[in-house]
């Protein structure tokens, strides 16, 4: 009998609490600004593109917020999610290194998404919201939130950056069969979205435009409609932590407690997700688990980025907010990682990045399709591009470990599957990809145009 390869919880294991990092931050706050007065938004500046419960969970310093029993009967359609240890994969490195996984990729849209898109989708119907906009890249923010108004019958708008709505149309599909209406952004529905495409009709858009474009839609429909955002903000994160708590559980199962967590970063929510809960437990219980966040470098805010207030989309209408940020006109390369080019990254993952808590790297597009590819022919599993990642670092730990004879143990969010990605494999595979080195030059001319604020840093 072969040890065990698969750690599955029941329902009765699903968290009835969310984690909330606000509580245990080891570094101060920083404001969050409106983005004409560069002075501390208010709970009414927020109202506006939010929902009172959620503008309370992103201000609120408990250290655990109940999940509604609604959401949590949602949640049992694919919560627990499994976690799984990559033996195959372990056997085809030769590494001495246990490699597990949480597979988030059992969801019916089939990503991490939904753990807070059920609950933005839950607080916004019994607010009164009528429609929810927001924007998406890959699409998968897009139909985790298409989905989760389908079931709390509230109607969504989905601006797609225009280069993934081209790359992935099966994600648009999905969308509008859950009854979404999905717009290829920049559009012509936004005084924002026509003025870029009377600079460029044929402009590839970027999820800061996306993002300008759906709160202009939300701010300008006197409250019938609020804004939705898949990563980024506290509360978001918050929703992610099931991932990390029930890891928890799963790793305890399994008998083994991580050397390192590692997750993929866009914005930042499939990442604190897992990692959250263990820095918990690095910051209460003196464990030194290394939290690992990785990013594309075609995008890399965290490695590259500078550490400023600044503004949240393209258009200057989202709050400003403290992040490590490529500048809000940075506009990526159309890599396949369509979730993982943002300008910028989520504050408190910033923050404590910036303190040392958390290490950050970023890999190339062709050695992350390789690492998945490797996984995909070993664990069954096509990830995707996103999520391979997290792989590509989690391979490149276990390498090390090998090389070092160490057994390291090593967790990683496999926080998607990649079935609607095929066609940016079928690229892969017939040696059409490229790397996409974000020139330094491009990065300066960016931050040049930071916003200027007075408060100390």
């Amino acid at each position: 009998m072969s040890e065990q390869s698969k750690f599955v919880l029941s329902e009765n294991n699903i968290p009835k609490r969310w984690y909330n990092i606000n509580a245990d931050m080891p570094v101060p706050p920083n404001p969050v600004l409106h983005p004409a007065t560069l002075e501390p938004v208010t709970p009414d500046f927020l109202s506006v593109l939010f929902p009172m419960e959620i503008i309370m969970q992103e201000i609120s310093t408990d250290q655990y917020i109940d999940i509604p029993d609604e959401v949590r009967d949602v949640y049992k359609l694919y919560r627990p999610t499994p976690l799984l240890r990559a033996v195959r994969l372990e056997k085809a490195l030769g590494t001495p290194a246990h490699i597990y996984y949480k597979y988030e990729g059992v969801s019916p849209v089939g990503s991490h998404k939904p753990n807070t898109a059920i609950p933005q989708a839950f607080y916004n119907k019994a607010a009164g919201t009528k429609a929810l906009t927001t924007e998406t890249g890959a699409g998968q923010w897009g139909s985790a939130l298409a989905f989760a108004g389908s079931l709390f019958d509230i109607a969504v708008e989905v601006y797609m950056v225009k280069v993934s709505y081209q790359q992935k149309p099966y994600r648009r599909i999905l969308m509008e069969t859950y009854g979404a209406d999905v717009y290829a952004s920049p559009t012509d529905r936004t005084q924002y979205g026509q003025s870029l495409l009377q600079e460029n009709p044929e402009h590839p858009g970027s999820l800061g435009i996306a993002i300008s474009e759906a709160v202009e839609v939300a701010a300008t429909s006197e409250g019938k409609k609020k804004y939705s955002l898949g990563s980024v903000l506290g509360h978001v994160l918050t929703h992610q932590s099931v991932i990390g708590e029930e890891s928890l559980m799963q790793m305890d199962l399994a008998g083994e407690y991580p050397d390192v967590v590692i997750g993929c970063v866009g914005g930042g929510s499939n990442f604190a997700g897992i990692a959250y809960p263990f820095l918990r437990h690095n910051l209460k219980d003196g464990k030194q688990t290394r939290l690992l966040a990785v990013e594309p470098d075609a995008a890399p805010s965290l490695t590259q980025g500078s550490f400023a207030f600044d503004y949240g989309d393209t258009a200057k209408m989202a709050p400003v907010v403290k992040m490590h940020t490529l500048g809000h006109s940075f506009v990526p390369a159309p890599i396949h990682a369509g979730g993982l080019r943002y300008h910028g990254m989520a504050p408190s993952l910033c923050a404590l990045y910036d303190a040392g808590y958390i290490e950050a790297v970023a890999v190339s597009q062709l050695a992350t399709f390789e690492a998945a590819v490797l996984f995909a022919r070993n664990e069954g599993i096509v990830p995707a591009p996103e999520s391979a990642h997290a792989i590509r670092a989690a391979i490149d730990e276990a390498l090390d470990a090998k090389q070092k004879g160490d057994k390291r143990v090593i967790l990683f969010n496999l926080s998607g599957h990649g079935h609607f990605d095929l066609s940016a494999y079928e690229g892969y595979l017939a040696g059409q990809l490229k790397d996409y080195k974000l020139p330094k030059q491009e990065v300066d001319a960016a931050l040049a145009e930071l916003p200027q604020v007075s408060i100390p840093a």
